[in-house]
């Protein structure tokens, strides 16, 4: 332990002869911002984006639209209640089942190959 705390001080020390200006802050702290402006355009950006195209397309949700839920229920919009946060599914000619409009992932769309 004591030999790597020693190393550690030698490699700490300022090599002789380098001394100089101080290196301005901002340069230290550069690879910082890029990493931060970096995870904002990969990772933050993105999922604003989707949540934003997801909240435009469940404030557009209408009678007989037919929707899939999170939990993978497919069904036909029968009512949606005055606050705006129930949707009430057709799901068979005999079934309906209420959601919040919150777990409505999205307007169900059928596969387009068709099998024979």
């Amino acid at each position: 332990m004591n030999i790597l705390l020693t190393t550690l001080y030698f490699f700490a020390e300022e090599a002789p002869g380098k001394e100089g200006p101080a290196p301005s802050p901002i340069f230290q702290f550069l690879p910082l911002i890029a990493i931060v402006i970096f995870f904002y355009f990969i990772m933050f950006r993105p999922q604003q984006k989707e949540r934003k195209r997801r909240e435009q397309a469940l404030g557009e949700l209408k009678k007989n639209d037919r929707v899939v839920s999170i939990g993978g229920i497919i069904g036909t919009i029968a009512s949606i209640s005055e606050k705006e946060q129930e949707v009430t599914l057709k799901i068979d000619e005999n079934t309906r089942m209420k959601f919040r409009r919150s777990a409505i992932q999205g307007l169900y769309q059928e596969d387009s190959k068709e099998t024979k």
